[in-house]
C-alpha cells in the first residue's frame, strides 16, 4: 500500500491499446489544469496521461509517503516513471512547460527507452546571466519575504507584457494552492538547474524533440534557439505574439505544431 499511496495524482484518457500514450508534465508552481487547452484535441488522437507533479495540484500529500523526499530533478522524474510503471506505460510520447521540460528530459536520462519524442514548450535549456542573477536574489529573500510575493515577481519578470497577462495570472493562481513549505522544497531545485542545463547542452540525445517558444520568450528562447542549432535531433517552432507559456497564450499553434510533429513519430496503428 505504501507505494500506492506515493502514486501521484493523475487522470487518464484512453482510447485503446492500439494507440500512442502522450503523457503532459506541468512546470513549477502550476498543475495538470494548465493544459486545458490542449486535451480535448490531444484526448481524440492519443492516449493522454495528466499528472500533477509532487506537492502540486492534488499531489500535495504524496512527499509524507515516498521513500525520497529530497527534492531533486531525479527524484522528481523517479515520481513518474514509478506512476507510469505502476500503470503498465512502457513508453509514451512527452508533452511539457517551463521546469516541467527538465522532469522530462532527466527522465529520457534515466529511462530512455521510456521516450519516444519530447515536446518541450517554454523550454528552460540554459540560464542567462540574467536569469541567475533573480534566482540569486530570490535566494536571498526567500526565508523573508512571502513567498507569493515572491513567486508573483518572478512570474512578471518572466511574463511581463499584458498579452502574457492570462499566462501569468493562471501560475500565480495555481501557486497560491502551494504551502510555503513547499514552494521552499521546489525552489531549492534551481540550485541543480545550472549543472543539469549543462550536461544536456553537451549530450545530445537521440530522441526527437520539439521546441515550442513563444517569440516574446525574452529569458529562454535564445538558449533554445543556440542548442537546436548544435543538436540534430532537434526542431524549433516559435509562436509569434507569444510569451512563455505557450500552450496557454498561443494554444492554437501550440497544438498543430505539437499533434503534426506526434504524427511523424507515433507508432502506426495496429488493425
Amino acid at each position: 500500500m505504501r507505494e500506492k499511496s506515493a502514486l501521484l495524482h493523475h487522470k487518464i484518457f484512453k482510447l485503446s491499446d492500439q494507440h500512442d500514450w502522450v503523457v503532459f508534465v506541468h512546470g513549477a508552481g502550476g498543475s495538470s489544469s494548465i493544459w486545458f487547452k490542449q486535451l480535448r484535441e490531444f484526448k481524440k488522437q492519443y492516449n493522454v496521461l495528466l499528472l500533477d507533479l509532487r506537492g502540486h495540484g492534488q499531489s500535495k500529500e504524496i512527499i509524507q509517503n515516498l521513500v525520497d523526499t529530497q527534492y531533486t530533478f531525479n527524484s522528481v522524474a523517479e515520481d513518474v516513471i514509478r506512476l507510469m510503471d505502476h500503470l503498465g506505460l512502457k513508453q509514451a510520447h512527452f508533452v511539457g512547460i517551463s521546469l516541467g521540460t527538465i522532469v522530462i528530459r532527466t527522465i529520457a536520462e534515466i529511462r530512455p527507452e521510456m521516450v519516444t519524442s519530447m515536446i518541450m514548450g517554454g523550454a528552460v535549456t540554459r540560464l542567462k546571466l540574467s536569469s541567475r542573477f533573480l534566482i540569486r536574489i530570490a535566494e536571498w529573500t526567500k526565508r523573508f519575504v512571502p513567498y507569493m510575493w515572491l513567486y508573483s515577481i518572478l512570474a512578471f519578470i518572466i511574463m511581463p507584457q499584458n498579452n502574457h497577462k492570462e499566462s501569468r495570472n493562471l501560475f500565480i493562481r495555481e501557486a497560491r494552492k502551494l504551502a510555503q513549505k513547499e514552494f521552499l522544497r521546489w525552489f531549492k531545485l534551481t540550485n541543480e538547474v545550472n549543472p543539469l542545463l549543462k550536461l544536456f547542452g553537451e549530450k545530445e540525445i537521440k530522441t526527437p524533440i520539439l521546441y515550442i517558444m513563444g517569440a516574446q520568450d525574452h529569458m529562454f528562447l535564445q538558449p533554445v534557439k543556440e542548442m537546436v542549432a548544435r543538436h540534430s535531433n532537434s526542431l524549433l517552432k516559435v509562436a509569434q505574439d507569444c510569451g512563455h507559456v505557450c500552450n496557454v497564450e498561443a494554444p492554437a499553434f501550440f497544438n498543430e505544431e505539437a499533434l503534426a510533429f506526434l504524427g511523424q513519430h507515433a507508432k502506426p496503428m495496429r488493425l
